[in-house]
């Protein structure tokens, strides 16, 4: 996942003029001319003022066209049929998204009425038990469950790659009609008949103009002009939110039992954005418009890519339109772990969810030759390796080469198991030992299994660490962790002609109640928010490793073309996996507290949220094995039962983001191409700074001592006012876990509330001592971490309290 970072300064963005944002960006992206001299055009989007349509168009559509006409001059033409636009936005964005050339782009943004132009980026996916893990049971239905009706009559949008309409996760048996408020259409188009949405799948679309406008037009022998998921992301992340419950289900005989999703009455509605080559800002942005406009209640989100500042990101944009509309934008984390900066989607006005474990694991350990077992994972599910036999084994980027073919000289390719790069002759009857990383597990293992060997290991590297993912291999396989990776490496470096390397792969189905979990998962995106480090980013993590959810039935299980096994759940990972999770919780937060906001409903799900695994230990990280932070986990692990009642929630309204934005020293035009809003910024800049945005969490970056400098004491506040909805009075009282070396105090220590609604301000003051500069690494930074946590004896509301030491760079 590329991770695009903007030029900082103590922890903020360097803003850039929007013109010189787009020259800036037109000679990154390399679109300056081709080869016959001629601007390569792109995609961008652009916002408009909607009252600002000349009267002579008679719609906004005419005269975006017209704009684009006038802004491409001499260089207009060579448009498809229909003329230049790809999509047109008019609920959660005014405006338009067509293909331009930088020039032409550059005279568009100055003109009248355009509030702004930002190039488009193509995004990529962020890729039971859960319920029962979560507290979730449906007999007799837990409070959650119980208060919302499982979900009912709420309406989650799925933006992923379709969905398939026939899985028995979305049949309609027991639902009542469909909400009469449901705006929505049941787009229909290859092996996607009208009647494929029913009580349950409520709305079904797709948008591929963006795609195509800039891929060509797709090839439909491969993708599907419809809603239809060929992919199985989009399946598998809908089923999570809003599945049924649905018995007998498993994946290949491994974890046997119920499926359901976390709101099994709640409707969903699917928009197709993600195709073959990737997923494109203009049609997103199209699929949040129409979800606004149909009427949905939560958009679940697991896509992600680049960070960009947020008046330059089309997600951003988006998910602020359907947050002012009332809607709950979950979106995943990304996948970009275990390094720090690495989280996406860090927009305070979406729950940002990263990934952890559940307490059920399906192992899949190597025997060797020597004695040694390595733990490994796997949910192959073919026939398993002979009984008693032991199998030579063979690391192909070995010195000399190994398992390489001819092609490989150096071995790397044959190390990775990249396409053609082993010598069947070397590897023929044998287990194959694979780094990870280029092409993808699955694909290694179908490399290997054409080479004509018995089976494969998968060995992580040292930026890997101990992270293990189970994959359905197309042959026998299994993932071990770094170290037992390393181990392996030198047992076969060891071997001889005479003595080989020997080894086998036992194969023990799936093991419950497994410790520590939940662990943060090793692949989760951490932070600190790239954008905005006032904000702790990711918000909080859900269960996303190893997770059994609905799956197409034109799919192999390994996501590979020469997968022909088919079944109907799969077993994937990632925190697209987990996005979903919270994305359900929140319709059943909704249904039960339909007055809630989107941020009030995040906070319920925040402040509760947990940070002791099974053991009654801090969460670890399952890439190192020590004691995970909150740059991690943000708030904690999510816990439904005790978001139904959360006791206080810290609201934030619309206007509460704009002076947020106007603190992060945000141009009044950069305010309005995110908000559509009108800002005046010079009494938000008096009134505070970023941090004091009324959010759960609380995040501050000191810098250190310059050299030479003595040590000082840095001191900043933090304003927050709670909202009573614990029901009646309530007397809360305050206690803080200091990050260490800092002294934090609160003012008031208690707040009585005589009612429920009643809003209370406190200020929490935050006084670090900062060591000089030269004690640490240049550039280095040291991250500290404490709780601030309210209680009324009932309730207990958690905010964790970070502070962040930032070396100077040299």
């Amino acid at each position: 996942m590329a991770l695009l970072m903007r030029p900082r300064c103590f922890g903020y963005p360097v803003l850039l003029p929007p013109l010189l944002v787009l020259a800036a960006l037109a000679a990154a992206s390399g679109a300056a001319a081709d080869a016959g001299g001629r601007e390569v055009e792109r995609t961008y989007i652009v916002r408009v003022d909607a009252d600002a349509k000349p009267s002579v168009y008679p719609t906004h559509a005419h005269w975006y066209e017209a704009a684009v006409l006038a802004a491409a001059g001499d260089g207009a033409g060579g448009w498809p049929e229909g003329g230049p636009l790809i999509h047109t936005y008019s609920a959660a964005f005014h405006g338009f998204s067509a293909r331009m050339s930088p020039a032409a782009a550059a005279a568009l943004a100055s003109a009248p009425g355009v509030a702004a132009v930002v190039p488009e980026r193509v995004r990529r996916l962020a890729t039971t038990r859960s319920p029962s893990f979560l507290g979730l049971l449906s007999s007799p239905p837990s409070a959650l469950l119980a208060d919302s009706d499982f979900g009912a009559d709420l309406v989650i949008a799925i933006v992923d790659t379709g969905i398939s309409p026939a899985h028995r996760s979305f049949h309609d048996r027991g639902l009542g009609p469909v909400p009469a408020r449901w705006r929505g259409v049941c787009a229909s188009g290859p092996g996607f008949p009208p009647t494929s949405c029913n009580r349950k799948l409520v709305g079904a679309r797709f948008f591929s103009k963006g795609y195509e406008a800039t891929s060509g037009r797709m090839n439909e022998t491969a993708e599907v002009r419809s809603p239809l998921d060929t992919d199985g992301h989009g399946t598998h992340t809908a089923s999570i939110a809003a599945g049924r419950y649905v018995f007998p289900a498993s994946t290949l005989g491994y974890a046997r039992g119920v499926a359901a999703g976390m709101a099994p009455k709640a409707r969903l509605a699917a928009y197709k954005v993600c195709w073959v080559g990737g997923c494109f800002d203009s049609d997103i942005l199209a699929a949040f418009d129409a979800a606004v406009a149909d009427g949905v209640d939560v958009v679940s989100l697991s896509v992600g890519g680049v960070v960009v500042p947020y008046y330059l990101d089309a997600i951003a944009i988006g998910a602020f339109g359907a947050t002012e509309a009332g809607i709950v934008v979950s979106a995943s984390a990304g996948n970009g772990g275990p390094g720090g900066l690495t989280v996406t989607n860090v927009a305070p006005w979406m729950a940002t969810v990263g990934a952890g474990s559940m307490d059920r694991a399906f192992p899949a350990n190597v025997r060797l030759g020597d004695g040694q077992v390595l733990d490994g994972v796997s949910v192959y599910g073919g026939p398993a390796l002979e009984t008693g036999n032991m199998y030579e084994l063979v690391y192909a980027g070995a010195s000399g080469g190994g398992g390489a073919s001819s092609s490989a000289a150096d071995g790397y390719s044959a190390s990775m198991c990249l396409d053609g790069s082993l010598n069947p002759a070397a590897v023929r009857g044998k287990i194959v030992v694979c780094d990870r990383g280029v092409n993808s597990r699955a694909a290694k293992g179908d490399v290997v299994r054409r080479a004509g060997a018995i089976g494969m290991v998968l060995a992580n590297g040292a930026f890997d660490g101990e992270g293990l993912v189970a994959d359905c291999h197309v042959l026998p396989a299994t993932a071990v962790g770094a170290a037992a990776g390393e181990k392996l490496r030198k047992y076969i470096a060891s071997s001889t002609k005479q003595r080989p390397a020997t080894g086998t792969i036992v194969f023990e189905g799936t093991h419950l109640g497994v410790h520590p979990a939940p662990v943060v998962a090793a692949f989760s995106a951490r932070g600190p928010n790239p954008q905005s480090p006032e904000i702790l980013k990711p918000d909080l993590i859900a269960p996303g490793l190893n997770i059994l959810a609905a799956w197409p039935s034109g799919v192999g299980p390994a996501g590979i073309p020469s997968d022909t096994r088919r079944t109907e759940f799969n077993i994937l990972s990632g925190t697209s996996m987990a996005c979903p999770h919270v994305s359900g919780l929140a319709a059943l937060l909704k249904a039960a507290h339909p007055t809630w906001s989107p941020a009030a409903i995040k906070s319920a799900l925040m402040t509760t949220a947990y940070v002791r695994d099974n053991r009654n230990g801090t969460m670890v990280d399952e890439s190192t094995g020590a004691v995970a932070g909150a740059f991690d986990f943000g708030a904690g692990h999510v816990d439904p039962m005790r978001a139904m009642d959360p006791g206080l929630v810290y609201d934030i309204a619309p206007r509460d983001y704009i002076s947020f934005l106007c603190n992060l020293n945000y141009t009044e035009q950069n305010i309005r191409a995110i908000t559509r809003r009108q800002a005046d910024c010079r009494g938000a800049r008096r009134a505070g700074h970023a941090g004091n945005l009324n959010y759960p969490s609380l995040s501050a970056t000191f810098a250190a001592a310059g050299a030479g400098m003595a040590a000082a004491t840095m001191r900043t506040h933090f304003i927050r006012t709670a909202t009573n909805v614990g029901g009646g009075r309530a007397v809360y009282r305050a206690s803080v876990s200091a990050p260490e070396g800092c002294n934090v105090t609160v003012q008031p220590r208690q707040l009585a509330f005589r009612r429920d609604g009643q809003r209370l301000s406190f200020t929490v003051r935050v006084e670090a001592a900062v060591a000089p500069g030269e004690r640490m690494e240049p550039g280095s930074s040291e991250v500290r971490s404490g709780a601030l946590t309210w209680s009324d004896g009932r309730h207990v509301v958690r905010s964790p309290i970070v502070v962040t030491v930032q070396a100077p760079l040299q």
